[in-house]
């Protein structure tokens, strides 16, 4: 069972306690005769054989209990008032979302206008003149385009 390399082990075999089954007392059974006795009716199928039994009858659903009359006015009232909230509460979100989007608009105008004067202010307060060309300082002497200014 256990290759030559594996040692062995002493195999422990558990046998299951029998529990005692419950001490039922039962109470004696009375037969009991029931209150009328029950007709029995035979029955003639069309292959000629007759079957015999007791007639049962037929389940009877529970009465059903009469329900309270809801008004129709009541009803009516009733879902007016739910359709009230809901226009009311869709016309807060409405302009609450339009009063949002009248900020972001109004914010949107404000970066553009901020990053246009910025761009103009930079255009006029530049500096003016010496257009074009590479200017170097170097000891009070100012070479452009390879021609030597005092």
């Amino acid at each position: 069972m256990y290759p030559d390399h594996t040692p062995q082990r002493a195999v422990e075999v558990h046998q299951p306690t029998p529990i005692p089954p419950p001490a039922v007392h039962s109470a004696p059974v009375v037969p009991v005769q029931p209150g009328t006795v029950p007709t029995v009716a035979s029955i003639v199928l069309p292959d000629g054989r007759v079957v015999t039994g007791y007639a049962i009858d037929p389940a009877r659903p529970e009465p059903v209990t009469t329900k309270l009359a809801v008004s129709r006015v009541a009803v009516n009232v009733a879902l007016g008032g739910v359709g009230f909230l809901a226009v009311c509460g869709g016309l807060l979100l409405l302009t609450s979302f339009i009063a949002a989007l009248t900020a972001f608009i109004g914010q949107l105008i404000t970066l553009a206008a901020v990053i246009f004067g910025g761009w103009i202010a930079v255009q006029v307060l530049g500096p003016s003149g010496h257009k074009g060309g590479t200017t170097v300082n170097i000891r009070r002497a100012v070479f452009k385009r390879n021609h030597f200014h005092s």
